[in-house]
């Protein structure tokens, strides 16, 4: 299928400072996406770079046939932003906020009311229409606001952290709202530090760090990279373990974290740990604790970039955004 981003050797300075160092990847039209990485790591330069809120300093970026650097105007026409932070007018009502969002971006009256009933209809608002956006939940201002995002038929619709602070039951209807868009047409690039979202709704994931794409592929592949099981462990002489481990045929490799160890096996983890911590407890090496598991993209995270990304999120996209009227 054909890629509708395209990003070649994308690089960024901030004075001496390298942002973003040598970035190329593409997104496929029709899919989902996402973009991972701690704080710091450069995604949120790129972001800004694709949505044209930060200029194209050396390399391309190409969205749904247009380049940002000369054709800015048409690319943010090509695209809708729902931010992580709440961009909505409090003061006016649901029907109010996609009708001002229209006219801003010179949607025709006819068209603007069609597109107006048909996302208020998509994101099921349809009784809250004449609701002051002050009192509606937040689950509901997030579903406004992927309406709003919609509204110009966007074929790229940006997503940044579109579930963070809601409850489980609503980030799953959310979700169901923000599938039901990707099926109709619209590429989703996602950014989350909800690892499990990204992992369920993904078709290819590219973590960055330190300015650089460090790891790519679908979900799957990802976790396999990692080796069949994943072991975390806690002994009374880590250092002493690490070195027992790294020489077993089952090991394929251990690392050290904040707590322990954490180990990657080739084998079932099931019949390997007792054999594992046997010829730990041969050497005099106590077992503290341990935990068997499958590899999750929360591992493979932590194994590429070092951190939780719990822990290493933080960055949040600009919501000074051009309405493409210059």
């Amino acid at each position: 299928m054909a890629n509708i981003i395209e990003v070649r050797h994308l690089e960024h300075r901030f004075g001496g400072l390298k942002a973003v160092d040598d970035v190329s990847f593409s997104v496929e039209k029709g899919e989902i996406y996402s973009f991972l990485g701690p704080n710091g790591a450069g995604k949120s330069t790129v972001i800004n770079t694709l949505i044209t809120l930060l200029p194209v300093q050396k390399g391309s970026v190409n969205i749904a046939g247009y380049d940002v650097a000369s054709q800015p105007q048409e690319v943010r026409k090509a695209i809708g932003i729902v931010f992580q932070v709440e961009t909505l007018d409090r003061d006016l009502t649901v029907w109010e906020a996609l009708e001002f969002h229209g006219r801003i971006y010179s949607l025709p009256q006819g068209l603007r009311q069609k597109r107006i009933e048909e996302m208020i209809s998509l994101v099921e608002l349809e009784d809250k229409r004449d609701v002051r956006t002050r009192h509606l939940s937040g689950g509901m201002k997030r579903r406004l606001e992927i309406a709003r995002g919609l509204m110009t038929r966007p074929k790229v619709l940006f997503l940044d952290e579109p579930t963070l602070g809601l409850d489980t039951q609503t980030r799953i209807k959310l979700w169901d709202y923000i599938r039901k868009v990707n099926q109709a047409g619209t590429t989703i690039f996602l950014t989350t530090h909800y690892m499990d979202e990204a992992d369920q709704v993904s078709n290819w994931i590219d973590i960055i760090d330190h300015g650089k794409i460090i790891a790519s592929g679908n979900p799957l592949k990802l976790k396999n990279d990692l080796g069949r099981d994943m072991i975390y462990m806690e002994t009374s002489d880590n250092e002493a373990a690490l070195q027992i481990l790294q020489s077993l045929d089952v090991v394929k490799e251990v690392h050290r974290i904040s707590k322990g160890l954490r180990i990657s096996i080739n084998s079932d983890g099931t019949y390997s740990l007792p054999a594992i911590m046997d010829r730990l407890k041969e050497h005099g090496v106590a077992i503290a604790g341990v935990n068997l598991k499958k590899p999750t993209l929360d591992d493979v995270f932590i194994y590429h970039t070092g951190h939780d990304i719990r822990e290493a999120s933080g960055e949040k996209l600009s919501v000074q955004i051009s309405t493409g009227r210059r």
